[in-house]
């Protein structure tokens, strides 16, 4: 559920990124992004991510990196058509109706996968002895920690046997890295001279990068979110995330897979403002235990003229508490027919 709100922790930076200026002078002939007033390029704004092209390039493209018109138009026709309010399935409450769902769109890019590295669009082979666990809110999954997935872990017994996601300590499309998920697909960038913050309206969870040089963490030191450090590169910021916690995956591919274990994991990322509205974002994941050779995405994320909105993940929630109840009621009417007939 979705409230307006305002988001404290980062009101200290989002005042000194009012302080930016127009675009400073330019080279002649040459395109720049707009300018803060250090000098800096200003990546400042709310900026919308969703798109329909998928992760990986389908097997019937193989050989194409982009789509026709064609294909484009029948895709998002598609997309917009499954995008709609339908009766549950019986037995089924069902689940969001597209009032809570982000309308589908390429977002200015057509590709045929957002992976753009490898060439063939496709995420590497994994490690030998790696595995890739999928599953859903519904089942279980097998797994030596459950809590490593975002969304999965299915288990009646606690809390604990919960996904992480479903107990709001992270979310899906919320990264890092980020990966569109169907909706809360917003992040938020505040700058300073030596700080980027990055917050995503899923789970409201703020990144903060600093500038300055300073080394990362102690190796023993993990985080959810791992260990940002950012520097310029031209006109493109480029973060350097480590100390992962072992707590997450190397990589999630969907809201409901995951892949290796976050502490091997060193993740690159790069912003740049390619024009007045779009931002790109790439990163490389680069995890040698977990995959056999890094990997590269690309997501252009548009400017959006809407403000963020607070994620209210747990409030009025009740379903948790009522999955727990219900999985008491059935131990406790398993244990009555046992008494009455021991057999």
């Amino acid at each position: 559920m979705q409230h307006r709100g305002v988001v404290a922790l980062v009101a200290a930076v989002a005042v000194a990124a009012l302080l930016a200026a127009p675009a400073v002078a330019q080279e002649a002939g040459a395109a720049q992004p707009p300018r803060t007033s250090w000098g800096a390029p200003d990546l400042g704004g709310v900026w919308d991510f969703r798109t329909i092209t998928p992760l990986e390039r389908p097997e019937e493209l193989s050989e194409q990196d982009v789509l026709t018109d064609e294909q484009a138009a029948e895709r998002e026709a598609r997309a917009i058509e499954q995008n709609v309010d339908r009766p549950p399935p019986p037995g089924s409450t069902g689940g969001y109706n597209r009032f809570w769902v982000d309308t589908p769109s390429f977002v200015d890019n057509t590709r045929t996968s957002l992976i753009v590295d490898p060439p063939d669009g496709r995420l590497p082979a994994l490690q030998p002895g790696v595995s890739h666990q999928i599953g859903s809110l519904g089942e279980d999954l097998q797994a030596e920690r459950p809590i490593r997935y975002r969304v999965g872990g299915a288990g009646v017994d606690g809390p604990e046997d919960r996904g992480i996601a479903e107990r709001c300590i992270l979310g899906f499309a919320n990264g890092p890295p980020l990966l569109p998920g169907g909706y809360n697909q917003n992040v938020q960038v505040f700058q300073t001279p030596d700080h980027v913050v990055i917050l995503n309206e899923m789970v409201h969870d703020p990144r903060i990068v600093p500038l300055d040089g300073r080394p990362h963490l102690p190796g023993d030191l993990r985080q959810w979110n791992g260990d940002a450090r950012g520097y310029w590169e031209g006109d493109t910021l480029v973060i350097e995330s480590t100390n992962f916690s072992d707590l997450v995956p190397s990589y999630n591919p969907t809201v409901a897979s995951a892949m290796g274990s976050g502490e091997h994991l060193r993740l690159v990322e790069r912003l740049t403002r390619v024009s007045a509205d779009t931002l790109l974002y790439e990163y490389t994941v680069d995890d040698p235990v977990t995959f056999t050779r890094p990997f590269t995405v690309a997501l252009p994320m548009r400017f959006s003229e809407v403000p963020m909105f607070e994620y209210a993940c747990h409030e009025g929630n009740y379903g948790l508490l009522n999955i727990l109840r219900g999985a008491r009621e059935d131990d406790r009417a398993a244990a009555m027919a046992e008494a009455q007939d021991p057999r």
